[in-house]
């Protein structure tokens, strides 16, 4: 199993995160993209990456980080990746949900990572919250030509069949197993497995029956079991094509 999303640098494992990895590994969960999204969590990602073998990094500048500094904050990020291995583009993307200050230098942030994960060959992860319809004209824009995934897709199922016929994957993690979540239940249920990847987004957003905790990435096997019985499958085949989809598009 892979979790194709998490942040085990956030200050919510500091106390026992070596505990956190020893109960991925107990529960099979074999590699974990660990998702940077500012100057201090690109690096955080890499050094975690360096110690625990598993771990693969990413990096980018989410939007939540976006202000007037923007280009300084893209330039940096470019510098950044020519010394550093890393397997996506992001945490990027558009978030109006707490503020639309800097809602028009969000879109041009965002389009500048597009626009190196392109150059680059590297997938993109993309954060959306509140923006359905800016983010998806700016990944339309680029005709195909950008590969990556809907991190904790939130949106409709009409949307995300668009994001498939773009190419893009779409993954759901905690919220699929909660009582009350319909449309997530919905994009499992009308998007082809092919295009499914699973997440934990930990720490935020444990699934049930952990809701209301702290997240962890040996959790993502409940979204695992969820969309095995969303779909009728075997949680089996569920892992092995979510996993096969995860090797295919980060490269790992």
């Amino acid at each position: 199993m892979i979790d194709t999303h998490c942040h085990f640098f956030d200050e919510a494992f500091d106390g026992d995160l070596d505990e956190c990895i020893k109960r991925c590994k107990e529960n099979n969960i074999e590699k974990v993209m660990i998702v940077g999204f500012s100057y201090k969590t690109n690096r955080l990602a890499q050094k975690l990456a360096q110690k625990y073998d598993f771990l693969y990094p990413t990096a980018g500048v989410h939007p939540e980080e976006c202000n007037n500094e923007y280009l300084s904050q893209f330039n940096e990020l470019k510098e950044f990746i020519k010394n550093n291995k890393i397997y996506a583009i992001g945490e990027c993307g558009l978030d109006y949900h707490w503020s639309k200050e800097f809602k028009e230098e969000q879109k041009i942030l965002f389009r500048l990572q597009c626009e190196l994960a392109i150059e680059k060959n590297l997938p993109i992860i993309i954060h959306s919250r509140d923006a359905d319809q800016d983010t998806f004209d700016i990944v339309k824009s680029f005709n195909g030509k950008l590969k990556g995934v809907m991190h904790c897709y939130g949106g409709s199922l009409e949307m995300a069949k668009e994001y498939v016929k773009l190419g893009m994957y779409i993954s759901l993690g905690g919220p699929l197993t909660f009582k009350n979540a319909k449309e997530p239940k919905r994009v499992c249920d009308g998007i082809p497995l092919d295009y499914l990847l699973i997440e934990t987004d930990s720490p935020y957003l444990a699934p049930d029956p952990y809701r209301g905790k702290r997240n962890e990435s040996s959790y993502v096997r409940f979204v695992c079991q969820k969309m095995a019985e969303i779909k009728n499958l075997t949680i089996e085949e569920v892992d092995r094509i979510t996993t096969n989809n995860a090797i295919k598009l980060f490269n790992i």
